[in-house]
């Protein structure tokens, strides 16, 4: 594998980006080697500036369940951008996409458009605190919710004290209203309640964490969040940036059957375009600007290509079989590899919501995010370097999680399991 050109590329994007990327992970840091450049994605592919082919498992970080270049999401891109791609004022294609949102997910009544999902998570927050009249959040270790300010924050020296700033630049102001709690713990929520029990505005969660790899809740997890924010007066905020259609036409709420309070989406309500959206009951929607006094604003929010490209990707997402289809792809995939995992040193373990997978150096299982750093991320690292050479594009780092997209098929199942088995023997 020539990587040539891509390296060229790197040391010239580093005179004039930071690092060289637009965000961190792309630099391959936390697996040891540059990053590539893409120059095309087709499908389930995608070709490197050195001519290289890979299978890909990031897919855009997710957004790309129907793969690159989808006829139908190209198509109305390009129909929406011939006819003009920003106005700053209302446009049809805004209520469209609205609509199929608050008809696929039954606790979003009334949606905001946004673009990315930082701003979702950030807003929702906001909102949330404007209408409980309180200032704490409880977030859990290893749950990505953004880059705004009271979401970088960690557990400080115990899960009952307020987090501390992970990043420069966070005031300490912001991290004594951010309590940390551990995913799948309800005592280390119910604890946070007790002691600031008329002060916490709203729990954010992932329901299904993809930001640490993948970690599933466990039984009952979800369920005791929703009592016990009703308990005490709290907004549950559901993350569903990640999971909102990935799963089933609608969010991961849907196939638990629990309502949030609020509900954020991103990634996939977009067709690959930069989009964000965060939505719930009317009486809580309805105090945001200039329905209310809750300030949001955005001067791309609901623009005609993303709403286009949104569209025509739920479309698709809501005829026939789409998901059974799918998820008949992810299995085949995903029980072969435990096999081929199996086969090895035992020191390997897999998580698995459908068409979501990570996969763990570590014989421990992984539950939450102490168990998430277990995993060997050295190990990843060599392990990620040798399936690049196979042609096959996992995620570079050990925390983030595998995509399956519609246009995976037998064939790259087929590959990728003698890749990931290759690899293996070459890390023994």
């Amino acid at each position: 594998m020539r990587t040539e050109r891509s390296i060229e590329l790197f040391a010239r994007a580093r005179e004039y980006i930071p690092g060289g990327v637009n965000s961190p992970v792309r630099a391959f840091k936390a697996v040891g080697s540059n990053p590539l450049f893409i120059k095309e994605g087709q499908g389930s592919k995608i070709y490197d500036v050195d001519g290289n082919e890979y299978i890909d498992y990031v897919c855009s970080w997710g957004p790309l369940i129907l793969g690159h270049s989808h006829p139908q999401v190209v198509q109305a891109i390009c129909e929406a951008a011939g006819k003009g791609s920003s106005f700053g004022a209302p446009c049809e294609q805004e209520i469209e996409l609205a609509q199929m949102i608050c008809e696929a997910i039954p606790a979003v009544e009334k949606v905001r458009m946004v673009n990315s999902g930082t701003e979702a998570t950030m807003s929702a927050v906001r909102l949330a605190r404007a209408f409980t009249g309180r200032n704490h959040i409880v977030k859990f270790e290893g749950c990505y919710h953004g880059h705004a300010d009271h979401f970088l924050i960690q557990a400080g020296s115990g899960l009952l004290t307020a987090g501390v700033p992970t990043s420069p630049g966070v005031p300490e102001a912001f991290a004594r209203h951010t309590l940390v709690a551990r995913y799948n713990d309800l005592d280390s929520v119910q604890k946070l309640f007790e002691q600031a029990p008329a002060d916490i505005a709203a729990v954010i969660v992932e329901p299904v964490a993809g930001n640490m790899g993948l970690v599933l809740p466990e039984p009952g997890f979800l369920e005791g969040l929703r009592q016990i924010t009703k308990e005490y007066g709290s907004l549950l905020i559901f993350d569903e940036v990640i999971s909102g259609f990935r799963f089933c036409f609608g969010g991961y709420q849907n196939i638990v059957n629990i309502e949030p309070d609020l509900t954020t989406l991103g990634k996939i309500i977009g067709g690959g375009l930069p989009v964000g959206a965060y939505g719930g009951k009317k009486e809580i929607m309805d105090r945001i600007a200039p329905e209310g006094d809750v300030y949001q604003a955005g001067t791309l929010s609901g623009n005609p290509l993303a709403m286009a490209a949104g569209t025509a990707s739920l479309r698709i997402l809501r005829e026939g079989k789409f998901y059974e289809v799918l998820e008949s792809t992810a299995a085949s995939l995903c029980e072969q590899l435990e096999q081929v995992l199996e086969g090895h040193d035992g020191i390997l373990s897999m998580n698995r919501m459908k068409s979501l997978f990570s996969i763990f150096f570590t014989g421990e299982k992984v539950r939450d995010y102490p168990t998430v750093l277990q995993s060997d991320s050295g190990k990843y690292a060599r392990f990620h370097q040798q399936l690049l050479q196979g042609g096959v594009y996992f995620p570079p780092s050990q925390f983030e999680v595998c995509f399956i997209s519609s246009a995976h098929d037998g064939q790259d199942v087929e590959k990728t399991l003698k890749t990931v088995d290759k690899a293996l023997q070459q890390l023994q």
